[in-house]
């Protein structure tokens, strides 16, 4: 079967008109009359989105990642409707689709993003990825969001979108409800180009949403009918540990759970010993951990009184995570900051890889593993930048610490701005004073 997405039906706005518009809003004008111009469903969403204090050019933010998506994920219960939701959407090629199809949670959390390789890694440059969150008071509007908003299905085309970053692309989004108490349970969203936001792409959205709830409510029927069957485990709301190590010399451990959030700093000698267990989670021997944090496998010594301490600090503040011993491992799992830079890298959004990248990591260590990763935070995120970013992400690496000195970056920026563009005589002066 050949993908639904691949022709155009021309659908398109003022464009213009609703960019200025959207101009005067942000500008404090709201009574522009352009802005009567533009559909009510989209002028009524910027002024909330305006009223959340949404940024125009802000990134979502990657709230679920490793361990902690994948195990939210897999008791969400729209996991097993994932089959039924490729087959409509994205019958065929899934990889050649045109489109990229997004399932989220009620809270505007994209848990899937499948579909065109293509479209994938342009989307994921500003910030459409697993984890991330699009609800509309954190993006503005968009799709996902602001069906979830409105609890119906919406359409937002090109410049209707609140976020500039967002703007390139249209997008389609109908909510599910839990089929027996209409309880919103999440969201499926289209994205692409025109072509994802036609009349016959949100009556193909619609009817999907539509035959995932009577996929639920038939799925409850049957279990029904098989009592001895075991019941879907429920989401768990255990604590969540993450490290946070970019840029701090005195790492801030953030342990959020039902009780809310709390924040641990943690000295320098105990954040080496967090981020090596965290970043080593098959665990470490004695001499290997003394290595990587002292330089001398011999030092075990002094490795095993630091442990002890390290041991009496977690068992006050987070029992869950008192590390084990032979080997040395974390009880529970811990997400590093340092980590997600490398996901988001691996999934192509180069744009909130750069925000989420606030420095080294931890800067005036000199502990043996950290050095090491230090460097491959540094080396993967350059990479990666020269390699897939565009002119405006590798611009926004150039004014960074880690890029201001980078002639090659400088070069390849130069490389990709058009010729008449009031952009180059800068970078044409930085080179000349790196040169």
């Amino acid at each position: 079967m050949s993908s639904p997405w691949l022709r155009s039906e021309g659908v398109r706005a003022s464009r213009l008109l609703v960019e200025r518009a959207h101009d005067e809003l942000l500008a404090g004008n709201s009574a522009d009359p352009r802005l009567a111009q533009v559909r009510p469903l989209v002028r009524e969403s910027w002024r909330r989105s305006v009223g959340s204090a949404v940024g125009a050019e802000a990134l979502p933010a990657l709230e679920l990642t490793g361990a902690a998506l994948e195990e939210y994920r897999r008791a969400h219960p729209l996991a097993g409707a994932l089959a039924l939701i490729r087959g409509l959407l994205l019958p065929g090629e899934a990889d050649e689709a045109g489109v990229v199809v997004a399932v989220g949670d009620a809270a505007g959390r994209l848990l899937w993003v499948e579909g065109d390789r293509r479209v994938r890694a342009l989307t994921g440059d500003m910030g459409f990825v697993e984890g991330a969150n699009w609800a509309e008071d954190r993006v503005g509007t968009a799709a996902p969001g602001t069906a979830l908003a409105l609890g119906r299905s919406v359409q937002v085309r090109g410049a209707e979108h609140f976020n500039r970053f967002v703007q390139p692309w249209s997008c389609t989004a109908a909510p599910v409800r839990d089929p027996e108490n209409g309880r919103l349970i999440g969201v499926i969203d289209v994205t692409g180009g025109d072509e994802a936001a036609t009349p016959q792409a949100q009556l193909l959205v619609d009817a999907t949403a539509r035959a995932v709830e009577g996929e639920l409510l038939v799925a409850r029927l049957r279990a029904e009918r098989e009592p001895s069957r075991k019941p879907r485990r429920r989401v768990e709301t255990a604590q969540r540990a993450t490290l946070s190590v970019l840029g701090r010399d005195r790492a801030l451990l953030t342990l959020a759970g039902d009780g809310g959030e709390r924040v641990v700093e943690l000295g320098m000698r105990h954040a080496e010993l967090v981020l090596m267990l965290a970043t080593h989670r098959q665990g470490l021997t004695a001499e290997r951990l003394a290595e990587l944090v002292y330089g001398d496998p011999a030092a075990i010594g002094t490795l095993r009184p630091e442990m002890v301490r390290l041991r009496k600090l977690l068992e006050r503040m987070a029992p869950a995570l008192v590390p084990e011993s032979r080997p040395y491992r974390m009880a529970g799992e811990i997400e590093t900051d340092a980590q997600q830079v490398l996901s988001l890298l691996d999934r192509g959004a180069h744009r909130v890889a750069l925000a989420a990248y606030r420095g080294d990591v931890l800067p005036d260590s000199a502990a043996p593993g950290v050095e090491e990763l230090r460097e491959t935070i540094r080396s993967s995120l350059r990479e990666a930048l020269l390699a897939e970013a565009g002119v405006d992400v590798l611009l926004a690496y150039t004014d960074t610490a880690a890029g201001a000195d980078d002639v090659e970056a400088l070069r390849q920026v130069l490389r990709m701005l058009p010729a008449r563009s009031p952009r180059r005589a800068g970078v044409v002066a930085r080179l000349a004073a790196l040169e």
